[in-house]
């Protein structure tokens, strides 16, 4: 197995940050917590370096969002930046450890201040691609969202999901894990005493691609896993909602390589996968070197099959099927505004008509839903969308009037 990016050196970084900073390639996010934690009366320092990503084993008692520890860090321009490891759940709702970035712009009163949770775009599997870790692999996809929304007022969350940093393989655009962790981190930064805000504070969810579907996921759950949240506004633009058919898309494909993180990501969501089991010998030694790799790998993998890898199409089976299937958004309708987009007329990366279908279904529910089409392709309107995205959450957390484009 190849070593992770974060070995690599600098130079290797620059140029692959670079990279994706030039073509922005980005896609492809129970037991009931406690409501309304009180925040701990201090909070415990993490060790330096990478052992901040390791949690204490077994991990400490707590609720979904508590902090395990947090770390200072030097500041983002105007705003004060914690590296935090908070307690969160898996797909099957045990508990997991997560790590992620809060920001918090200086020289503003925290009462009331919009929290924003962002989803992070993806940035790959390795843990050195975690974007908490590795800010020139996260650029492209995540800091405009951050900088625009900072630039109004906003606290900001960015989770690094499952497995991405912290021990295990990361759990890409299994939803249920990314939804919890975009919740629990916004969480963490409420039960934080160093950012002075509560669950009084408003928030919005907000995400592009993998994120917008990590945010989707995280509306859909709220009511019924964070209902003390004071949830106002979603955006979620690119979703991913079907992943079956967004699979399609990719299979033999431009974008073979999301098909493939999303294979790692749901086998070690649910282990009774055994993707190895499925493997040919040139399988096995592909998915074990493209575990570590980082966005690059978009444009490393074109236009290969996953029968190129297997003895036997895992896709075909009931038993991945069911789980591609429980991946699909739709079954519980936003109750608050949300703002969903698409690239159009084609997005190569996450199939345009399995968006559309999702926001008709949301539609048909009754959900409070505004639409926009973008002309472009998928990494195109990561940029093109961030102003509509983020004002549209303005707006909310300002009361402004709402009207459907239904």
């Amino acid at each position: 197995m190849r070593p992770s990016l974060s070995s690599r050196g600098l130079w290797s970084r620059t140029k692959i940050g670079s990279l994706v900073a030039t073509l922005a390639l980005a896609t492809l996010g129970v037991v009931l917590p406690a409501v309304g934690a009180t925040p701990a009366a201090a909070a415990v320092e993490g060790p330096a370096g990478d052992a901040f990503y390791t949690p204490p084993s077994p991990l400490p008692a707590g609720n979904p969002g508590d902090v395990i520890w947090y770390r200072k860090q030097a500041d983002s321009g105007n705003a004060s930046s914690y590296l935090v490891l908070y307690r969160s759940q898996n797909a099957l709702g045990q508990p997991n450890a997560v790590s992620g970035t809060i920001y918090v712009p200086k020289g503003k009163s925290p009462v009331g201040m919009p929290i924003v949770s962002l989803g992070s775009g993806t940035v790959g599997l390795g843990d050195g691609c975690a974007p908490s870790k590795n800010p020139l692999v996260s650029v492209a996809q995540n800091q405009g969202f951050i900088d625009k929304a900072l630039a109004k007022g906003y606290a900001v969350t960015m989770t690094d999901y499952e497995g991405l940093g912290t021990p295990g393989v990361h759990t890409y655009v299994v939803g249920r894990s990314e939804g919890h962790a975009v919740l629990d981190i916004v969480r963490a930064a409420q039960r934080l005493p160093e950012t002075g805000l509560s669950t009084a504070n408003p928030v919005g969810l907000l995400g592009y691609s993998q994120g917008g579907g990590a945010a989707a996921w995280a509306g859909e759950l709220q009511p019924s896993y964070a209902p003390e949240l004071n949830l106002k506004a979603i955006s979620a633009g690119g979703i991913p909602a079907d992943l079956l058919a967004v699979s399609k898309q990719l299979d033999g494909g431009l974008g073979f390589a999301v098909l493939a993180m999303a294979a790692l990501g749901l086998d070690a969501a649910y282990p009774e996968l055994d993707l190895d089991s499925y493997l040919n010998a040139n399988g096995k030694k592909f998915f074990g070197d493209f575990s570590d790799d980082c966005v690059e790998s978009l444009i490393i993998y074109p236009f290969r099959k996953i029968s190129d890898y297997t003895t036997t199409n895992p896709l075909n089976t009931v038993a991945w099927q069911t789980r591609l299937n429980e991946q699909k958004l739709g079954a519980v309708a936003p109750k608050v505004p949300t703002f969903m987009w698409h690239a159009w007329p084609i997005d190569e990366l996450v199939a345009r008509p399995q968006g559309v279908a999702l926001k008709d279904t949301y539609c048909a529910a009754g959900a409070p839903i505004r639409w926009k089409d973008y002309l472009g392709e998928h990494a195109t309107v990561i940029f093109t969308s961030q102003d509509d995205s983020v004002n549209f959450l303005a707006d909310r957390f300002a009361n402004k009037p709402f009207s459907r484009s239904c």
